[in-house]
């Protein structure tokens, strides 16, 4: 396999991630997932992946510029899952801004960030008390940065995950996760991990939605046609 066409799914042991790993390997990519924890590497390799351990809240720029010399896309799906804000910061913002500095000194210039629907415009609404606040300031600052960078990004906004089955179907959001202008409700605003795994695989494979965010929802509309 060629290197031109590896895949490094950074949060390689997250729900979303165990989901597009094999999809990729399907659509001919060689992934390598970072994990934390050598314990998860069998999971890894039962998706087809092959499973790194480096330990993003900690490795450096030069670390992860190596892991990622020679791949063709970059996915950071990686999230601290609602632990302390200190680690919040950490994963959701410090190591992503981190990744993005090392694919540029990789040279790998696409990078897939898996964000949420409405991290544009939550840090505006949302009481700084609030315990959702810390992730939803790291996630819109990270994203920010990212369009900041000359990486060919695309930034992924699914809304409330569940873990029904992809249907391979959605309906686009606008920035603020608004459908036809109005805010998405606790039905509507759903989309499955399972789809969120279809559509990173459907962007890193076509180049679709480059420099773009796409926030989205499960809905009725094929990825294909939803994100050209």
């Amino acid at each position: 396999m060629s290197e031109e066409r590896r895949v490094v799914l950074i949060g390689g042991h997250g729900k979303v991630a165990l989901l597009a790993a094999p999809k990729l390997v399907e659509r001919g990519f060689a992934v390598d997932s970072l994990i934390r924890n050598p314990a998860h590497s069998e999971e890894i390799t039962e998706t087809g992946a092959n499973p790194v351990v480096l330990d993003i809240e900690n490795a450096d720029v030069e670390q992860l510029t190596e892991a990622f010399t020679g791949a063709h896309a970059i996915v950071f799906s990686a999230g601290a899952g609602g632990g302390s804000p200190e680690r919040t910061v950490a994963v959701d913002f410090d190591a992503a801004v981190r990744s993005m500095e090392a694919a540029k000194q990789a040279g790998v210039s696409r990078f897939v960030m898996v964000s949420y629907s409405r991290a544009l415009v939550d840090v505006d609404n949302l009481d700084p008390e609030s315990s959702f606040y810390t992730y939803a300031k790291a996630k819109h600052d990270a994203d920010a940065v990212l369009r900041d960078t000359d990486l060919e990004y695309t930034i992924l906004g699914p809304g409330a995950l569940t873990l029904e089955p992809a249907t391979k179907k959605l309906v686009i959001a606008d920035e603020s996760g608004n459908i036809d202008g109005a805010p998405a409700s606790s039905e509507t605003g759903k989309a499955s991990r399972d789809n969120v795994a279809e559509v990173i695989t459907h962007v890193v494979d076509t180049k679709a939605a480059v420099r773009q965010t796409v926030n989205f929802y499960d809905g009725s509309t094929p990825i294909a046609e939803a994100i050209s």
